[in-house]
């Protein structure tokens, strides 16, 4: 292989490593949305794989049932963390091609 090649591969993964960085600084600011229960839970996830905001319904909070309400909230975040996980993995395709690079996943808590 010729340096110059060596040098426009370099080139090329410092440019991928950059447009890989504003992706996480992106990711950060957007959020996704999932609910459980029909309605009575609902979280908010952003692309940093971190939980924004839960809401609860009030007439799902009861006293003699916390399993039901337990339940419904680890569905919410279980399902707005898997929606936030494809929301990056999209937009890190659209860098990539489409292309699987491996370890890539860990970037994102993937």
């Amino acid at each position: 292989m010729s340096k110059k090649m060596f040098g426009d591969i370099m080139k090329q993964a410092q440019k991928m490593q950059q447009e890989m960085g504003k992706i996480q600084e992106e990711a950060k600011k957007k959020t996704v949305e999932a609910s459980s229960g029909g309605g009575m839970v609902t979280v908010t996830a952003s692309g940093a794989m971190e939980i924004v905001s839960i809401k609860i319904e009030k007439n799902v909070v009861n006293p003699d049932d916390i399993e039901m309400l337990q339940d419904l909230i680890a569905a919410a975040v279980n399902e707005a963390l898997r929606r936030a996980q494809n929301m990056v993995a999209e937009d890190m395709s659209k860098l990539t091609g489409g292309l699987q690079i491996p370890g890539m996943g860990g970037l994102f808590g993937q």
